[in-house]
C-alpha cells in the first residue's frame, strides 16, 4: 500500500512526574489537588479518563456516543503514569490498551502507542550507561503492557543529541518525533545517478512537517556502515494553538486549522501532524476530548482524511528526503537544554533567576559517580554482570511478586545468595532506580528548587545515599549537602539548596521505627489482620494486647516488619498509650528475646489500673529508649482519618446545636422568606449545616436500607425522608455542601442501575426504576450536581448492546420490526411497552439521548 491523500496524526504526550513517596512507593495526599487525593488523580478524572470515554453529545447536551481517543490518537504515556493507572483505575488502562490494539487492526497491524525513555531524564545530558537504562526500561515496560515491541519512541521534552539517536537505533527504534525547531537543514535524498541535490536551511522551524525525514547517523569508522534514524516533525503552530489558542473550542476549529497546513504542489499524499501534552485534551482545557471525538470519527472523515499514527504512515511513505539536527536540543529550550542545566531564562517567572540549576545538576552528576563507584564494587559481591542486572531490574519493578523477585535474583546471582545478601543486593538495585529517578527533568523545569518537583527529585537523591549506606557503609550526605549549598533559592527563607535538603527532605525521610508507630497507634482505631499492609511494607503480628482503663487505652505489641521492595526485615516491639483526645505516647524498639517481652508487658499492664497517666509512661519509658512517637508522627493519610474520628463526637454536639438552633426559628425564617427580607447569617448557616447533616444521615439510611438488596422492596424510609430535605432545603434556600452525601449518591446510582439492566426481571424492575428516578430528582433538586458519567456510560452501552436490543424487545411484533434485529432466543425478558419507556424516561434523566429508541417504539405502538 502507498499512501495517498491526506493524513492526520495527533499526538498526545501523556505524562506525570513519579510522585511516589521514596518509603512507601504511594503519593500522599497533595492539598492543592483539593477536591482530589493528589494530582494524578485530579488530572485522571480531568483528563485520562474522559479521554478513554469521550462523550459526543448533542445539541441538548445528551450524549449520543462514547469514543476512546486513545484508539485515535498517537500517544505515549510515561512508565511511572501507567503504573498508578494501572494501580487505580483498572478499567481506563484496559481501555488503552484496546485502544492501542484496535488501532493496530485498522492500522495493518501499527499500533497508536509508543514508548518513552523510562522517567523523563533529560537524554543528552545523561551519561551512556544511563541513555541506554532509560531506552531499555522504558522498552520493556512498554511490551510488557501492550504485547509488542515499539516501534517508535517519545524523547522527554524531545532533548536529542547524536548519542541519543545513536542509542535509539541500537535498540531497534524505527522513529521519533522532534519539534521544527530542532531541525538544521534538509534535502533530498540522493538518488544514484543524479546530481547531488542542495542542502536547505531550516534552522528557524521552516522545515515541512508534512513529510518523514530519515536522519543518517555518522559513519562507523571501521565498517563505513551509516545507520539512520526516521524523523517526524510535529507542525509547530499549529501543535502551539492547540495548547494557547482556541483551536480546540471544537473539531470544526481544529479540522480549519489543520486545513491551513495542506500542501498545494500536488503531491500523492501528505500528513498533518500535530504534537501536544496529552492534559492538554481535558485539564488544561476542559472538556476538550469531546472536540477530538467528534474531529476523529465525524468531522476528519467528512473531509476525505484519514486518521493514522506515525508508525502506519511510515509504512505506506518512506522518506524521501533526509535531514540534519542542530547538535543538542529540545522543544522547550532556545538554548539546547540549558534549561535543565543552566540559568537560561526559560521557564523563569516573576524576575526569579536559576542559578541554582547548574549546581544542583552538578550535585547530582557528583552524586550518581560516587553511587556508580558503590554500585559497581557491592554489587560485584553479588551478582555476575551489575550492569545486565540494572537494565533487567524492570522486571522487577513491573512484578515485584515474591516468585519473580525470587526467578530474577537466581538469574543473575553469582553465588546462591543468603537472605541478607538478597536484601543487600535488592538495595542496591533500588539505590540505582532512585538514582535515575533524581534526574527527572521535572525538577529542572521550573523557577525554582524548592517547588515540589525540586524537592521530590531531592528526596530520591536522599533515599539513594541512605540505601548506599546501609550495603557499603559509605557516608555521602555530609558532601553532597555541602554541594547544595552552591544552589542559591529565590526563596529568603531557605536561602539555598542545602536549607532546602534540611528542611524539606531531611524532615520527610521515614524509619522503619516509624512504620511500626503508624502501624502501632493507627492499630487502636482499626482492627488489623495478623498480616497487614501497611503501604509497601507486610507487618506481621506475632503478639498484641488491648486494654482499656477508664479514659486511657494501652496496647502492646511484637511484630515483624518486612519491606516488599528490598525484602528486608526487623522484629519490633511496642506500647502505646492513648491518654484521651490528641494525646499520644508511642514507643519502639528493637524485639531483644521473649523474656524481655513478656517483662515489659507485666510492668506496663500493671500499672494501668491505678488509672494514672504519668505512672504509665513512666513505666513505658522504663522498658524503651525514652525516643516516642506521637499523632503528628503517623503518615498523612491515617493522621487524618484519625483526627476526623476524635472530632466525631465534638461534631454531633455542634450539629445537634444548630439542629435544635433551626428548629427554635424555623418560623422566625419563614417570616423573613415571606417579607422577602434576607435571614440572618446565623440562622442561615444554622439551618443549612442541620440540614446537610440530616441529609447525610438521610443518604447513609438509604445506603444501608438498599444495601445489597437492589430490586427488594426496601430503601423507601431513607428516600422519602431525603425528598422531604430538599423540598425543604429548596424551600429556605439553603446551599448545602455534603460531598459524603453526594459520592455516596453517585455509587448507589450506579449499584441500582447495574442491577436494573443486567440482573433484573423486568416482572420486579418497577422498585429500581422509581428509586433511580426519585433518587436523582431529589439530588437536582438539592443541586448536587451528582457525576454522573459512570451511569451515562454503563446505560448507553447496554442500550447500544445487545442486551439493549434484547430487552427492548415486547411480545408485540411490529415493534419486534422497528428496532434493530438481535437473536431473539437468547433474551431473557421481555419487557412491556410501559416498562421500555419508563427506561427510555430514565435515560432522558442521565442525560443520554434516547430519540431513536423512543420514535422506533412511539412508531410501532401507533401502527
Amino acid at each position: 500500500m502507498t499512501a495517498s491523500g491526506v493524513y492526520v496524526t495527533v499526538h498526545g504526550h501523556f505524562y506525570q512526574p513519579p510522585r511516589e513517596n521514596p518509603y512507601l512507593d504511594a503519593i500522599e495526599r497533595q492539598p492543592s489537588a483539593s477536591p482530589f487525593h493528589d494530582w494524578n488523580e485530579r488530572i485522571h478524572h480531568e483528563c485520562y479518563r474522559p479521554n478513554a470515554f469521550a462523550r459526543v453529545m448533542n445539541d441538548s447536551g445528551e450524549l449520543v456516543g462514547l469514543v476512546n481517543n486513545y484508539e485515535y490518537l498517537s500517544f505515549n504515556i510515561g512508565p511511572t503514569l501507567m503504573t498508578w493507572l494501572e494501580r487505580y483505575d483498572m478499567e481506563v488502562y484496559k481501555q488503552i490498551l484496546e485502544a492501542d490494539r484496535k488501532s493496530a487492526a485498522r492500522l495493518n497491524g501499527h499500533g497508536n502507542a509508543i514508548a518513552q525513555v523510562y522517567n523523563h531524564i533529560i537524554m543528552p545530558l545523561a551519561n551512556e550507561r544511563d541513555k541506554y537504562t532509560q531506552i531499555r526500561w522504558g522498552k520493556y515496560d512498554f511490551r510488557s503492557r501492550f504485547g509488542r515491541d515499539p516501534e517508535g519512541i517519545w524523547l522527554a521534552e524531545t532533548a536529542v543529541d547524536v548519542a541519543t539517536l545513536k542509542a535509539l537505533v541500537a535498540e531497534g527504534f524505527k522513529f521519533t518525533i522532534l519539534a521544527p525547531s530542532q531541525a538544521e537543514r534538509c534535502r533530498p535524498i540522493p538518488t544514484e545517478g543524479d546530481p547531488e541535490p542542495q542542502w536547505h536551511a531550516v534552522g528557524g522551524g521552516q522545515i515541512d512537517p508534512t513529510r518523514p525525514y530519515r536522519c543518517f547517523l555518522p559513519a562507523d569508522t571501521a565498517t563505513g556502515e551509516r545507520q539512520y534514524i526516521d524523523i517526524f516533525f510535529y507542525d509547530g503552530p499549529i501543535s502551539r494553538d492547540m495548547g494557547f489558542n482556541d483551536v480546540l473550542l471544537n473539531s470544526g476549529h481544529l479540522a480549519g486549522r489543520l486545513g491551513l497546513a495542506i500542501q498545494g504542489d500536488g503531491r500523492p499524499s501528505q500528513l498533518l501532524a500535530v504534537a501536544t501534552d496529552g492534559e492538554t485534551f481535558g485539564h488544561h482545557k476542559g472538556g476538550t476530548e469531546k472536540c477530538l471525538a467528534y474531529a476523529f470519527t465525524k468531522e476528519f472523515p467528512r473531509r476525505g482524511w484519514t486518521v493514522t499514527n506515525f508508525a502506519h504512515y511510515l509504512s505506506i511513505n518512506t522518506p524521501t528526503w533526509e535531514v540534519e539536527l542542530k547538535p543538542v536540543t529540545a522543544w522547550s529550550c532556545s538554548h539546547g537544554v540549558n534549561r535543565w542545566q543552566d540559568d537560561c531564562g526559560c521557564g523563569g517567572g516573576g524576575g526569579w533567576h536559576q542559578q541554582w540549576r547548574r549546581p544542583l545538576r552538578n550535585s547530582l552528576n557528583w552524586l550518581r559517580d560516587k553511587l556508580t563507584d558503590v554500585y559497581a564494587t557491592e554489587g560485584s559481591r553479588f551478582l555476575r554482570d551489575p550492569w545486565l542486572a540494572r537494565d533487567e531490574y524492570i522486571q522487577v519493578l513491573r512484578d515485584r511478586s515474591p516468585a519473580n523477585v525470587e526467578t530474577f535474583l537466581a538469574r543473575h546471582q553469582n553465588h546462591i545468595l543468603t537472605p541478607a545478601e538478597q536484601v543487600d543486593a535488592l538495595r542496591l538495585l533500588e539505590m540505582q532506580r532512585h538514582t535515575l529517578l533524581m534526574f527527572t527533568s521535572c525538577g529542572w523545569f521550573f523557577e525554582e528548587i524548592s517547588r515540589p518537583e525540586g524537592v521530590q527529585i531531592l528526596r530520591y537523591a536522599a533515599r539513594a545515599i541512605e540505601l548506599a549506606g546501609d550495603v557499603a557503609g559509605v557516608q555521602l550526605e555530609t558532601e553532597f549537602v555541602a554541594q547544595l549549598e552552591k544552589a542559591p533559592s529565590n526563596v529568603g527563607f531557605f536561602g539555598d539548596g542545602a536549607a532546602v535538603y534540611r528542611h524539606m527532605v531531611v524532615t520527610a525521610q521515614i524509619t522503619l521505627e516509624q512504620v511500626v508507630a503508624h502501624y502501632a497507634i493507627s492499630g487502636l482505631f482499626t482492627t488489623y489482620a495478623p498480616v497487614q499492609q501497611v503501604y509497601c511494607y507486610e507487618v506481621h503480628q506475632r503478639d498484641y494486647q488491648l486494654q482499656r482503663m477508664g479514659p486511657l487505652t494501652l496496647a502492646v505489641g511484637q511484630v515483624q516488619l518486612v519491606s516488599q521492595i528490598t525484602l528486608e526485615n526487623v522484629d519490633l516491639m511496642f506500647a502505646v498509650l492513648h491518654l484521651g483526645g490528641w494525646d499520644f505516647h508511642c514507643c519502639i524498639q528493637p524485639f531483644a528475646g521473649r523474656r524481655a517481652y513478656t517483662q515489659m508487658k507485666q510492668q506496663v499492664f500493671a500499672v494501668l489500673p491505678e488509672g494514672s497517666a504519668a505512672r504509665t509512661i513512666l513505666a513505658i519509658n522504663d522498658n524503651f529508649d525514652g525516643q516516642f512517637y506521637s499523632l503528628r508522627d503517623l503518615f498523612a493519610e491515617e493522621r487524618h482519618r484519625i483526627m476526623r474520628l476524635l472530632s466525631t463526637e465534638t461534631l454531633m454536639r455542634l450539629d445537634q446545636l444548630y439542629t435544635q438552633v433551626y428548629r427554635d426559628n424555623y418560623g422566625v425564617m419563614m417570616g423573613f422568606h415571606r417579607d422577602e427580607l434576607s435571614v440572618p447569617k446565623e440562622l442561615q448557616v444554622a439551618a443549612e449545616i442541620a440540614l446537610s447533616h440530616r441529609c447525610l444521615m438521610a443518604v447513609k439510611a438509604l445506603d444501608t436500607e438498599i444495601g445489597e438488596q437492589t430490586g427488594a422492596d426496601g430503601g423507601w424510609g431513607g428516600l422519602l425522608e431525603l425528598e422531604a430535605i430538599a423540598h425543604e432545603a429548596t424551600h429556605l434556600r439553603c446551599q448545602l455542601d455534603i460531598p459524603e452525601a453526594k459520592k455516596t449518591l453517585e455509587h448507589l446510582v450506579i449499584r441500582i442501575l447495574w442491577h436494573l439492566l443486567h440482573d433484573a426481571n423486568p416482572e420486579s424492575a418497577e422498585p429500581d426504576l422509581q428509586r433511580l428516578e426519585r433518587i436523582l430528582d431529589a439530588a437536582n433538586l438539592l443541586n448536587l450536581n451528582l457525576a454522573l458519567d459512570r451511569a451515562q456510560e454503563l446505560y448507553f452501552h447496554w442500550v447500544q448492546g445487545d442486551l439493549g436490543d434484547q430487552c427492548f424487545r415486547t411480545q408485540n411484533s411490529e415493534i419486534s420490526e422497528t428496532v434493530p434485529a438481535v437473536n431473539v432466543t437468547t433474551a431473557k425478558f421481555c419487557w412491556s411497552s410501559y416498562q421500555l419507556r419508563r427506561i427510555l424516561a430514565l435515560g432522558k434523566k442521565l442525560a443520554v439521548d434516547v430519540t431513536v429508541w423512543s420514535d422506533a417504539i412511539g412508531e410501532a405502538l401507533s401502527s
